[in-house]
């Protein structure tokens, strides 16, 4: 018999493990990956950035985790010994119809208790980033870069230096709750546990779904964003972080450079719809998860109100030359021919059934089962204290 079974080897799922035996070494805690190594989607597949909590309403679990994480996770890699470089970012309005939006950041960041914040005219964003071009910005002192699978490495190390177990390699397949208990089978295994910890990412509503008969009122729509490299001998650039203003409409940041902790220079991502959950090519079609989406009326009724935003990603996803002329709102100087193919990530964007993308974190309880179901950017940098949120849910069950 097994306390708690944590599904997902990702950076939530092992904070949340790693988390629960620190508060309570008796219990037995056991982690279940289908992948055979740690971070192998989301977390391993995301742009690195030490986030600050400029973007979150104040209040909300968003901000008050990103703020908390921020802290926790700086402190964890000093003590660990893993490297990371608060480089600082600058956010920039490119147009004047944009900086009402800046303000708005501004304001935010300031409520979250960003000390340092300050804006900042052309004149001083081009003292820290030569090349950029904008009306007004933001300096965010707080923004760093690092290395989130070594990150999930060392959490690793720690649960299992707790006795904690990590089983990788190993597929949920079944999942049923009990009274008293739940039984969990994989490909390898039987486990009876007490607790199931759900932190399974772009799979989290299906296996929410197995904890419960009701249908859950949400699902999980995967967003593909994908990434060119800098060549480079025009890595110069880009000296550290530039972000434009997001739109408040989309739980989305915008194509940025994000100078990166092991040296290069990235550009992007976008976000287009992906046609599997772990579609990282466009060419990875899943017949059955991609015919899911569709048929999601939430999603519907996001493509009924989006669908001229949504075809211009997915044309700058096929447009190289489309793709740059969007970097070069922020650095005129870049071309197409600067850019070398470079990765994808998949966000698991939660969808509920009225079209409404979640943009805070969702945690779904049973009597046998904790859920993470939403868990979006920036859970990496939160993680720590999203797993902390949830230990506590956790270890008041028993």
């Amino acid at each position: 018999m097994i306390d708690v079974t944590v599904i997902g080897g990702g950076i939530v799922g092992l904070a949340t493990a790693l988390q629960i035996k620190q508060q309570r070494p008796a219990l037995s805690v056991i982690v279940l990956e289908k992948e055979n190594q740690v971070a192998a989607h989301q977390t391993g597949h995301n742009s690195g950035v030490i986030h600050s909590g400029l973007y979150y309403k104040p209040g909300s679990l968003k901000a008050t985790n990103c703020i908390e994480g921020y802290r926790m996770l700086l402190d964890f890699c000093d003590r660990e010994g893993v490297p990371y470089d608060l480089c600082g970012k600058i956010v920039v309005a490119t147009k004047q119809e944009e900086v009402g939006q800046l303000n708005t950041l501004f304001q935010r960041g300031q409520q979250n208790g960003l000390g340092g914040l300050r804006r900042i005219s052309l004149a001083e964003m081009r003292e820290i980033e030569p090349h950029v071009k904008g009306v007004e910005g933001i300096f965010v002192p707080q923004t760093g870069i690092i290395d989130y699978t070594q990150v999930c490495e060392a959490y690793a190390r720690k649960f299992r230096e707790l006795g904690g177990e990590l089983h990788l390699g190993e597929r949920v397949e079944q999942l049923t709750p009990g009274t008293s208990l739940s039984v969990v089978v994989t490909n390898k295994s039987r486990y009876e546990t007490k607790l199931v910890v759900n932190c399974a990412g772009l799979y989290s509503d299906k296996i929410a779904q197995l904890t419960q008969r009701e249908p859950i009122a949400l699902q999980i729509v995967p967003f593909r964003g994908e990434y060119f490299k800098i060549k480079p001998e025009k890595q110069y650039l880009v000296k550290n972080l530039i972000y434009p203003v997001p739109d408040p409409n989309f739980p989305f940041l915008g194509v940025h450079f994000t100078r990166m902790i092991h040296g290069g220079v990235e550009a992007g991502p976008n976000a287009v719809l992906a046609f599997q959950r772990e579609g990282y090519k466009k060419s990875d079609v899943n017949l059955r998860e991609f015919w899911e989406t569709l048929a999601w009326p939430g999603f519907q009724k996001v493509a009924a109100k989006y669908w001229q935003m949504g075809l211009g990603e997915m044309y700058r996803s096929f447009s190289k030359s489309a793709f740059t002329k969007a970097l070069q709102e922020l650095i005129p100087d870049i071309q197409e021919d600067d850019l070398i193919e470079g990765g994808a990530g998949v966000r698991a964007q939660a969808c509920d059934r009225t079209g409404g993308l979640l943009d805070d974190f969702s945690i779904i309880e049973t009597d046998r089962a904790v859920n993470v179901c939403n868990a979006p950017s920036p859970a990496a940098t939160s993680s720590l204290s999203i797993g902390k949120t949830v230990s506590e849910k956790v270890l008041a069950r028993f």
